[in-house]
């Protein structure tokens, strides 16, 4: 679909106010691929909203990871390691997506450091006349999709995307050392994801990066 981002926030704010429950936020999904444009995206979505005077929090689901214990050398292949163990999936929704719908003020999530390894628990207040913009892979996950007020999903196309994310992760290592990585652990995840979830087929919008 061609949308702009002033339409894709009219209709954020559409949504918002039809929302159910006027005591909840409005809870967007930002969907898409690694190397996608997500963040991006949601940092022009925030400007677009205060225009309109209207307040934005953001989540950015790569905060949220767990410690390398728990998502290598599992025995698991890399891209299960990946796809399933890089977020305790269901300790978010207990911790993020269900108080977010109930209409909480105050979110404690567990924040996640990649210099020491460790995570910390942080307390984050959403006012409830607010746009929640969730941002990260694999959002439409089973577990987590009920609780979108509205999807948004970047769809970029292929080669871009792993050209952005081979020059950019230069933390992996040498470029041979990142691509293998890519190879053996993300893309496969993502075939996983766009083969089980089709998050183009569920999305409200697919925004065509």
């Amino acid at each position: 679909m061609l949308i702009s981002i002033k339409d894709m926030v009219e209709r954020i704010i559409f949504q918002f106010s039809i929302r159910p429950n006027q005591t909840c936020p409005i809870i967007i999904g930002i969907d898409g691929l690694g190397g996608s444009g997500k963040t991006t995206l949601v940092k022009e979505i925030e400007q677009e909203l205060s225009y309109h005077n209207c307040q934005a929090v953001s989540f950015h689901l790569d905060d949220h990871i767990v410690e390398r214990k728990n998502r290598y050398q599992t025995g698991h292949e890399e891209w299960y390691e990946y796809y399933y163990l890089q977020w305790n999936v269901t300790k978010l929704r207990a911790t993020l997506f269900e108080p977010l719908s109930s209409g909480c003020d105050n979110i404690q999530l567990d924040f996640y450091d990649k210099f020491t390894d460790t995570t910390t628990t942080n307390r984050i207040n959403v006012p409830s006349a607010s746009v929640v913009l969730i941002e990260g892979i694999f959002l439409q996950r089973q577990e987590w999709k009920g609780f979108y007020n509205f999807v948004i999903y970047l769809d970029c196309p292929r080669e871009l995307r792993y050209k952005r994310v081979l020059n950019r992760d230069l933390y992996i290592g040498k470029y041979e050392e990142r691509l293998t990585k890519y190879q053996s652990r993300y893309w496969l995840a993502e075939n996983h994801y766009i083969e089980i979830v089709k998050p183009t087929k569920i999305a409200d919008v697919v925004y065509n990066v």
